[in-house]
């Protein structure tokens, strides 16, 4: 199955990253952005009225297949009331610190390995990835020290348009320089990675197992993976 295949390109989050909830950091994130926008609303219900504005938000991107801009995100979603002027200079610090109510992100142990090694065995690599930041990704793969390994690293909140969209992967192909039938992504999600890589002509979809993943193979008729993981050192053992 793996015969032919020169591209191998990666979801960021759960994929070559975990998330892991973390309380105070959370707290910290809500106080930093309240204290930039010198909010006094009690910070539990500035954080709800925020979460419930990033899900009418995301609920939109996830129907349209559209990531927003950062600073449309801010100030056509997440804070309208808000005058123009001063929310769209903080677009970027607001979503750093909005990521921060999400968790740390933490690499996985075994992603530096598995990458250099597919490089070094001749694969092109690359990331594909949903983010609301423009950012994030790149610094991530930079403090990981995995950045110099990936030939490009196509995002969502760039690009303009999200996983299951064939357009970004057929994208992130037509930038390494490989046919998507000489193509595998390795995600997390039957929903967006496997649907739209399978839509895109890849030859390859895989995931690596967690929870969400199992519960959609159950309902997902049309969609299955290739190849479920269990770690991405897996990967070695198929390419």
């Amino acid at each position: 199955m793996t015969e032919g295949i020169e591209a191998i390109f990666f979801d960021m989050g759960t994929t070559l990253r975990t998330r892991v909830a973390d309380e105070e950091l959370r707290r910290q994130a809500v106080e930093q952005m309240m204290a930039l926008l010198g909010e006094k609303e009690a910070p539990e219900a500035f954080y709800q009225r925020l979460t419930e504005r990033f899900m009418a938000y995301r609920q939109w991107a996830q129907e349209t297949l559209i990531e927003a801009p950062e600073k449309e995100i801010w100030t056509r979603w997440v804070l309208p009331d808000r005058p123009l002027e001063q929310i769209e200079p903080l677009a970027e610090q607001l979503t750093h610190l909005w990521r921060g109510t999400q968790g740390r992100r933490v690499v996985r142990p075994d992603a530096r390995l598995v990458v250099a090694e597919l490089a070094r065995r001749g694969y092109r690599l690359g990331v594909i990835s949903n983010t609301i930041s423009a950012r994030a990704v790149p610094r991530g793969l930079e403090e990981y020290g995995l950045a110099n390994y990936f030939q490009t690293v196509i995002l969502s909140s760039t690009f303009g348009q999200r996983k299951p969209d064939p357009a970004i992967f057929l994208e992130a192909t037509r930038q390494v320089g490989v046919s998507p039938a000489r193509s595998a992504y390795v995600g997390d999600q039957i929903s967006r990675d496997v649907v739209g890589p399978r839509q895109a002509g890849f030859a390859m979809a895989i995931i690596i197992d967690n929870p969400r993943a199992r519960k959609e193979m159950q309902a997902q008729l049309l969609f299955k993976p290739d190849v479920v993981i269990q770690a991405l050192s897996d990967l070695l053992d198929i390419f």
